[in-house]
């Protein structure tokens, strides 16, 4: 049986290759409409459908979703969340430099192209 999950509250969800905590913000008959709070895990670099592939019509630079943006997410990619919320830009802040170390370590050309849109995307996010 599925967790019952009602309009605000607390949760964590996974929207395309990210993670966030979010408030629920209205409950669709496939999908909750969950408002961002902070992000646990930004989003992969590249084509959704072709993960780690660089040989692709285009290269995505993929963006952590905003705060305060709402956006569906299935519902079985929403669970409840009891723990702290932390701010949204220090979240953000530790997302990426979680996913920059990674793949500092990883020696192919995907990881090379997505810490180039790392390197874009923090400036933009105002994190350097």
């Amino acid at each position: 049986m599925m967790e019952e999950i009602k309009v605000g509250t607390t949760v964590t969800g996974i929207y395309k290759t990210g993670k966030y905590i979010g408030e629920v913000t209205d409950v669709r008959p496939m999908h909750y409409l969950v408002k961002i709070k902070a992000v646990l895990k930004h989003p992969q670099q590249g084509d959704l459908h072709s993960p780690k592939d660089v040989d692709v019509p285009l290269f995505h630079e993929r963006r952590a979703l905003a705060l305060h943006e709402q956006t569906n997410i299935p519902k079985n990619m929403v669970k409840s969340y009891g723990g702290e919320v932390i701010d949204y830009h220090e979240s953000l802040k530790i997302a990426i430099d979680a996913a920059t170390e990674a793949l500092k370590k990883d020696d192919s050309l995907w990881a090379k192209k997505s810490l180039e849109n790392f390197s874009t995307l923090k400036k933009d996010y105002k994190l350097t």
